[in-house]
């Protein structure tokens, strides 16, 4: 009867601690199933935040590849040097038209201004343009500007850079070292400094995202290894429990089998 009642009570013990682990264990999934949902919330916002500014990047990239990048390899005025002022002077009249309501056009008229330079490099006299714009345009032309009913204001205009241009004699040219054009810029309508500037923040914006992308990849990789880590602790640590429980509950056993005998 002892044997039976202390093997009862055995039973009862462990069921009881049985039931404890299991509350134990149930509590602890479902603060990790919390937590990880809130972690892969997170996660999953910085990756599409990443891939965001992976997109905007590769878009600007499309924007000033098919513009600024464009036009910058288009251009064959290539190389600078100085340029000597030889002549400036109002050569002709040209037509122009200006907007004068949503439907409504009217035409006008400006000078054009022509201007000649020897290009210290070679000594050769060419044509000066102001932008690869002007020269498309108006090659004959040194500055086309906006078209506007009066009349009396393009030609002041005109005539001041005329002016500034005889006042500085040197001025610094882009030419085609190819020689193949008959003329030079005074200034590029997109440089080297200013397509640099431009590449910058996609640059910026394409770095960060693939950073963001790839700390979030590597936080999860590390998570993953500390969760088989901690599983095999926990198993090592089960299988060691069990083995020191089972032995105490045989002893036990045994003590009460020799009392009752």
């Amino acid at each position: 009867m002892f044997l039976w009642t202390g093997s009862k009570g055995a039973q009862g013990s462990g069921s009881e601690r049985r039931t404890i682990y299991q509350k134990i264990r149930e509590y602890d999934i479902l603060e990790k199933r919390r937590t990880v949902t809130a972690l892969k919330a997170g996660e999953d916002r910085a990756i599409l935040l990443g891939l965001s500014m992976i997109l905007f990047s590769a878009m600007m990239y499309f924007v000033l590849g098919i513009t600024m990048v464009r036009s910058y390899s288009d251009s064959v005025w290539t190389e600078e040097s100085n340029c000597t002022v030889l002549n400036s002077s109002v050569v002709a009249e040209i037509n122009c038209s200006y907007s004068c309501g949503s439907e409504c056009r009217k035409s006008s008229r400006f000078p054009c201004l022509q201007v000649y330079v020897s290009l210290n490099f070679t000594g050769k006299v060419l044509r000066l343009s102001y932008n690869e714009e002007a020269h498309e345009a108006h090659p004959e032309c040194f500055y086309i500007p906006k078209c506007r009913k009066d009349h009396t204001l393009m030609h002041s205009i005109v005539m001041n850079i005329s002016e500034r241009l005889k006042t500085h004699q040197q001025v610094l040219c882009y030419y085609d070292p190819s020689e193949q054009q008959d003329s030079v810029l005074l200034t590029r309508l997109y440089g080297r400094g200013a397509i640099i500037s431009s590449l910058l923040w996609p640059t910026c914006t394409l770095v960060g995202g693939t950073l963001i992308i790839a700390m979030v990849k590597l936080t999860q990789y590390l998570s993953f290894l500390c969760e088989q880590i901690s599983r095999i602790k926990r198993m090592g640590l089960y299988s060691l429990t069990g083995a020191s429980h089972t032995r105490v509950c045989t002893r036990k056993f045994n003590g009460g089998i020799q009392d009752g005998v």
